[in-house]
């Protein structure tokens, strides 16, 4: 018992660390860290000296990582309810009022809002298109945006 708490000590810090980098998370890594020397302090019978003692660990801790992974994931999020009839009416009516407002739109306005929300184009590929800046088809989405919003909220 003596010689695992030497071990232990000199490895604590690698698997801790390791077990960091995996999981982002201080405190969760520290939990994750004893458990995998509980293991290995079980299983240290096992280890034949085939990889280095540091590998060993490492490898028992990325395996407890990923099991605590498995137990914590989170049950499927139940359905969402389905709308009311009204609340489903009252939907389409604010996306035809945003699609008139859009038509109402600048011609540059109503093309540039186009790509970026339906066409899902960058701002880049939308400025070159344009033969602009990508910092100038993000400021025209950013007004169309604006005065579709503005019409919205004028309803």
């Amino acid at each position: 018992m003596e010689d695992f708490e030497t071990v232990y000590r000199e490895y604590y810090d690698v698997v801790y660390r390791y077990l960091c980098a995996l999981c982002r998370d201080a405190g969760w890594a520290e939990e994750l860290t004893q458990a995998a020397f509980v293991k290995a302090l079980q299983k240290i019978g096992s280890f034949r000296g085939e990889c280095k003692l540091r590998v060993w660990l490492c490898q028992i801790a990325k395996n407890t990582y990923y099991s605590a992974l498995r137990r914590k994931r989170p049950p499927p999020e139940p359905a969402p309810p389905e709308d009311s009839p009204e609340q489903q009416l009252e939907d389409k009516e604010a996306a035809f009022k945003a699609h008139q407002l859009l038509h109402q739109l600048d011609p540059v306005y109503k093309e540039v809002f186009w790509m970026r929300a339906f066409g899902e184009l960058s701002f880049r590929e939308i400025g070159a298109l344009f033969d602009k800046t990508e910092n100038w088809a993000r400021v025209t989405y950013y007004r169309a945006k604006t005065k579709i919003r503005e019409g919205m909220n004028d309803v």
